[in-house]
C-alpha cells in the first residue's frame, strides 16, 4: 500500500532529542525551541516567532491577543477549513460568519468578504488552502478600510509566499502548523508569527501560563509572577529538536515535495484537457510548497468510486473537510453568508493522493497510471 502520509524525519532529530535528555532540558523554550523560533523569524521575516503546541494553540492565542474580539462579535472564514480556524474564536464567544470560497484555488472569495461586513464584525481569518495563498491584497484592502484584524490560518503555508511575502506575514498574526501530516512536523506543533512588536510580551504572557516567566528566563527580571490570564502553549523542546533537525534541511524537502507535485500535475495533465478531472490552480504572483496534489472528480459519486479503485489498487487517497457550515457545532456556533455556490459542491468532488517527502517519483507514475485507468 503506498500511504496517503509518512511524517517528514530528518536524520538529525535523534540526535537533537538525545541531547536534550542528557541536557535535562525537555520542558518548554529550551534551546531548541528557541532555535526554531530564529529559524522562522529569519526565513520569514515576521517581527516574532513563538513556537506553540499545535496550529490550534496558535490560532487560539491569536485570538486572545485582539481584544475586541468577545461574546456576540463576528469573524469572517471560510466554512472549507479545519474546524480550529472557527473553534479559536468559539471560545472567545464570537460567531463564525462562513464565506463562500473560489473554485479555482479552494480559498475563500475575496469579492465576497466585504459584503459580509457587519458593525459586530472584527477580524478576518484568510485560510491558506493547500499552500496556495488567498488574494491577500484585497483582503488587506478590506481590513484597513473597516479597522479589521487578519489573522492568517497558514497552517499549510510555511516555505509558501504571495508576491514575496511569507504566508502568515502578511496580516496581524499568522498560523503555522508542524501536525504530523505537514511539510515538517514534530509530531503535534505549531507556531504563532507576530507582525507587530507590541503585541509580543503580551503574546510571552499569555503562552507562558499569564505570567512574566519569559522575562525573568532572559535575566530581565529576578522573578515571575501571575500577570494575566493566560494557558500553556510551550511545546516540549524534545519536539522542537525534532522540528529543527528537518528545518536544517527544509529546502531539500520543499524542493522534493515539489517535484512530486510537478510530476503529479504534468502526468494528470492530460487527463484535465480531455475534461475528466480539474487540477490545481495557482494564480499569478503565489508561490506554492507542495503541501498537497488533489484533483477534482465530477462528483461525490464519482470520487468516491476512484478511492475505491486506487484502494483496491494499493493506494490510499482521501478527500478532504466537511465544510464547518454543515457541522452540527456551525449550525450552533456560525453562520453562513450568502449563497454556498462552491463550497459544498468543490468540497465533494476534490480528492488528496499520497503526498509526503520521500515519496518516489515512480510511485507518483503508479498511482497517476491508476487514475487514468479509472477513467479509461
Amino acid at each position: 500500500m503506498i500511504n496517503f502520509n509518512v511524517p517528514p524525519y530528518a536524520p538529525k532529530a535523534m540526535d537533537y532529542i538525545q541531547e536534550c535528555v542528557q541536557n535535562q532540558k525537555i520542558c518548554g523554550d529550551g534551546p531548541y525551541t528557541q532555535k526554531c523560533n530564529e529559524w522562522i523569524e529569519k526565513k520569514t521575516g515576521t517581527a516574532k516567532c513563538l513556537l506553540t503546541t499545535s496550529c490550534t494553540h496558535a490560532t487560539e492565542l491569536a485570538a486572545l491577543l485582539v481584544p475586541q474580539i468577545g461574546p456576540g462579535d463576528e469573524v469572517i472564514m471560510p466554512a472549507y477549513t479545519f474546524v480550529s480556524t472557527a473553534d479559536a474564536f468559539v471560545l472567545r464567544g464570537a460567531v463564525p460568519v462562513f464565506v463562500d470560497i473560489r473554485p479555482d484555488t479552494m480559498n475563500i472569495d475575496e469579492k465576497l468578504i466585504e459584503e459580509a461586513v457587519t458593525e459586530r464584525t472584527k477580524a478576518i481569518v484568510p485560510v491558506h488552502y493547500a499552500g496556495v495563498s488567498c488574494e491577500m491584497d484585497a483582503i488587506m484592502d478590506i481590513a484597513k478600510r473597516y479597522g479589521l484584524a487578519v489573522i492568517e490560518d497558514a497552517a499549510q503555508g510555511i516555505m509558501a509566499t504571495y508576491k514575496g511575502k511569507a504566508l502568515g506575514t502578511i496580516g496581524d498574526f499568522g498560523c503555522f502548523s508542524f501536525h504530523e501530516t505537514k511539510n515538517y512536523s514534530m509530531g503535534e506543533g505549531g507556531a504563532l508569527l507576530i507582525q507587530d512588536e507590541k503585541n509580543v510580551e503580551e503574546a510571552e504572557i499569555i503562552r507562558e501560563k499569564g505570567t512574566n516567566r519569559s522575562k525573568y528566563y532572559r535575566g530581565q527580571i529576578d522573578k515571575y509572577t501571575w500577570i494575566n490570564y493566560g494557558s500553556s502553549y510551550l511545546p516540549s523542546d524534545m519536539n522542537a529538536a525534532y522540528l529543527y533537525a528537518q528545518l536544517e534541511m527544509a529546502e531539500e524537502i520543499n524542493d522534493a515535495r515539489l517535484a512530486i507535485w510537478n510530476r503529479y500535475y504534468d502526468t494528470l495533465k492530460p487527463l484535465a484537457e480531455e475534461g475528466k478531472i480539474e487540477l490545481p490552480v495557482v494564480p499569478e504572483g503565489c508561490v506554492h510548497n507542495g503541501h498537497m496534489f488533489y484533483c477534482k472528480a465530477k462528483d461525490i459519486e464519482e470520487r468516491t468510486a476512484l478511492i475505491d479503485y486506487l484502494k483496491a489498487r494499493g493506494v490510499h487517497s482521501v478527500f478532504h473537510y466537511v465544510p464547518l457550515h454543515t457541522a452540527p457545532a456551525g449550525l450552533k456556533f456560525g453562520r453562513f453568508h450568502g449563497e454556498d455556490r462552491y463550497t459544498t459542491r468543490e468540497s465533494e468532488r476534490l480528492l488528496r493522493l499520497p503526498m509526503y517527502y520521500g515519496l518516489m517519483l515512480e510511485q507518483v507514475d503508479y498511482i497517476c497510471e491508476k487514475v487514468k485507468e479509472f477513467y479509461r
